[in-house]
């Protein structure tokens, strides 16, 4: 979908409005967000300039002082920041806190070591766009930005914790290095109970798939349950099914451990 959305912005940015620049969903998708898009391009202009009208353009306009815009993919696109807060029009809280634990994550390399400060934005930042004026949304972004986390790498994750929180559960460290005895990292970690050495892994269909990702699964709980860890394995069914599987389940193991609801 990225590469569909930015080959039609590229190619409308030669009749683009000099004035105008890319918003919304389409600024979203540009820098890499997990969100839908449909076949409009979302452009917009800041008051009183006219937004754009034209076929398979959807034309916004902005208040000045609600949007900051930056040049990627050499295009004039909303910040992270400022994108999501202009999503709080159209986004329920739960999509907001998806999108803003996407934009905060600090990623890894192919060796798995963190890329520090190639985050998108950080929660700081979220929140002084929600906060730049009024804004249509603003209730939904101020509940939203105190639910985001630096450490999700998947709407799933998000997913889990969010309804782990709404369940009670203790709050998580979220991507984390796990290391044994002598030092040696046994691997990377989505959500861990460090007080109750429980570790929450959420398996996409390519642990399924991947020959290799199943090897190296099965050699890496081998070592965590070595060390003393309980690991708790759920997928996208757990957690979107509408049981609450994942939720009980790591319940489960939470309470065997020694943890109890205050």
């Amino acid at each position: 979908m990225r590469d569909r959305v930015l080959r039609t912005a590229r190619a409308y940015r030669a009749v683009m409005p000099a004035h105008a620049f890319f918003a919304g969903r389409t600024a979203a998708v540009l820098w890499g967000a997990p969100i839908d898009h449909g076949e409009d391009l979302e452009v917009a202009v800041f008051a009183p300039a006219r937004a754009a009208r034209r076929s398979g353009i959807r034309g916004i306009k902005v208040s000045p002082g609600l949007a900051t815009v930056r040049d990627h993919l050499d295009l004039p696109v909303t910040s992270p920041a400022s994108t999501w807060a202009m999503l709080g029009t159209e986004l329920r809280v739960r999509e907001l806190v998806v999108l803003g634990d996407a934009l905060v994550r600090v990623p890894r390399d192919e060796r798995g070591r963190k890329r520090e400060g190639s985050h998108l934005a950080t929660i700081d930042e979220l929140r002084r766009a929600a906060a730049a004026g009024a804004r249509r949304g603003a209730p939904r972004l101020r509940t939203a930005v105190e639910l985001v986390r630096v450490g999700s790498a998947s709407p799933l994750e998000s997913e889990y914790r969010l309804d782990a929180a709404a369940a009670g559960l203790p709050e998580p460290e979220l991507d984390v290095d796990v290391f044994d005895a002598r030092g040696h990292r046994m691997g990377i970690t989505e959500v861990v109970y460090r007080e109750y050495r429980v570790l929450v892994e959420i398996e996409g269909d390519h642990h399924r798939t991947s020959r290799a990702q199943w090897n190296r699964d099965i050699e890496k709980y081998a070592a965590y349950a070595a060390e003393g860890w309980a690991v708790v394995r759920v997928t996208s069914s757990h957690i979107r099914g509408g049981r609450g599987q994942a939720v009980a389940y790591v319940t489960d193991s939470l309470r065997r451990r020694g943890w109890r609801p205050v």
